[in-house]
């Protein structure tokens, strides 16, 4: 936190309000230069960018100190980080966005509310190379064809399931002959058991079943799996994979919404028949990441959806001491889609120093930037980091590897997350069966038509 305080840039008077909630720096004195661009006594120009603080904050902090002891004086240019509070980051950056301020010369920004932050950002194209980043993490922060962002962190699911488990599922006789029983009676077809980087959404049931002591008294874990269910855009994201794994998306390719569409249909009916037959928690409605990751971690559930920060920690064995070895990924099932976001900083469009901004901008897109980031604990979307950090952090090139080949991006428009709430609000009373899965889509597509309209 002593980090975090001296880091923090206090702004100008104009933003005294604004950061009334800097975290704990709301005694931080200001920095002799300003936080704004501007040149300070040798001529040096400085940069101010907008950043999450925590484990984000720590790594770039790296990346800054060696840019500004490094390649910073060869380019005229000391960056400073400005760390608003994590809870509010977004909020405050929007004030400054709306008074056209040039208090600051980046802002940070996600996939999900770059739409909103579009007005106020510059374009990117022909400035600042993105050749060497993952394809989706660079189209998640483009919108109208114009990349607005450079990709910082990435994020996506896996399936993430026991391996010891499976195993024994797909070698034990007697556990085959269970499966078929119980696939028989939860989808009224007998299956046989697969390699979950096979599995269709069939699959993903009936080995939920199997694995729930509901239907199977001698299963191991008492719930197949664990779902996402708390009213949360993070788990409409988790919902997401479900539809566009089943061929759907939120809009058609006239940009008219299609919640109602066969694809969500068998995308809520997945969830609606987990929950109503008991192959996941009944505290599953009020789950999200930290629930799951318990569920994994104590044995409760064979396999989840999950996010793919998970895996490290559940093959850790200090902090996942009853599972630790034994989780491995797969492919979402279905047509294998994993939803991809990123974290990324953007250039003001109404910034006093762009020139050296994007001087700095460029240096991030390099390697040796992104692998001071990454040894920091950032997750940079460039394969060729990721790849290379496999020893240390196993996922990391799993993430590569996944993103790559299966990720999408959410349509990115100015309204994507007043979609994302909607649907929250909307969808997860169905998740749980307290709403027909059809009003639930209904309602949702009701709600999207007029959310573009605005």
């Amino acid at each position: 936190m002593k980090g975090l305080l001296t880091r923090c840039v206090t702004l100008a008077l104009s933003l005294t309000v604004v950061l009334t909630g800097c975290g704990s720096n709301q005694g931080g004195s200001a920095d002799a230069g300003g936080a704004s661009g501007g040149s300070g006594p040798s001529g040096t120009s400085k940069v101010s960018m907008v950043y999450w603080p925590g484990p984000e904050s720590d790594a770039m902090q790296k990346v800054v100190d060696a840019y500004n002891s490094g390649q910073g004086k060869t380019d005229g240019v000391n960056v400073e980080m400005v760390l608003l509070s994590r809870d509010g980051t977004y909020e405050k950056e929007a004030a400054m966005m709306s008074s056209k301020s040039d208090e600051v010369d980046m802002y940070f920004t996600a996939s999900y509310i770059i739409g909103q932050h579009a007005p106020s950002l510059d374009a990117l194209d022909g400035k600042v190379n993105t050749d060497g980043y993952l394809k989706s993490s660079v189209d998640s922060l483009r919108m109208n064809n114009e990349t607005l962002a450079i990709p910082m962190d990435v994020s996506n699911h896996f399936l993430l399931y026991r391996k010891d488990l499976i195993d024994q599922l797909l070698s034990d006789s007697t556990w085959k002959s269970k499966y078929g029983e119980v696939s028989q009676k939860v989808l009224g077809q007998v299956l046989q058991p697969k390699d979950p980087k096979d599995w269709t959404w069939d699959d993903f049931i009936a080995a939920a079943a199997f694995f729930s002591q509901e239907y199977n008294p001698d299963s191991p874990t008492k719930y197949g799996t664990a779902l996402q269910m708390k009213n949360l855009i993070f788990n409409v994201m988790i919902w997401d994979d479900f539809l566009w794994s089943n061929g759907g998306s939120w809009l058609d390719e006239s940009g008219k919404p299609q919640l109602n569409s066969e694809a969500a249909k068998k995308a809520m009916g997945i969830y609606s028949t987990i929950y109503d037959g008991k192959m996941t928690s009944p505290n599953s409605t009020v789950a999200e990441y930290p629930e799951t990751q318990a569920a994994l971690q104590s044995g409760n559930a064979a396999f989840a959806v999950q996010w793919g920060a998970a895996y490290d920690e559940l093959n850790d064995p200090e902090r996942s001491p009853n599972i630790a070895g034994k989780i491995a990924v797969a492919p979402i099932p279905g047509e294998h889609k994993t939803h991809v976001h990123a974290l990324g900083v953007g250039l003001n469009k109404y910034a006093k120093n762009k020139e050296a901004a994007l001087k700095w901008m460029n240096y991030l897109t390099t390697k040796d930037a992104m692998q001071i980031y990454a040894d920091g604990g950032g997750i940079p979307p460039i394969a060729e980091v990721l790849k290379g950090l496999g020893e240390k952090k196993p996922v990391l090139p799993l993430i590569a590897e996944h993103v790559d080949k299966y990720g999408y991006s959410t349509p990115i428009i100015a309204e994507t997350q007043p979609i994302m709430l909607k649907l929250a609000e909307d969808l997860s009373g169905a998740w749980a069966g307290k709403v027909d899965i059809n009003k639930a889509l209904e309602k949702a597509q009701s709600d999207v038509s007029e959310t573009l309209s605005k």
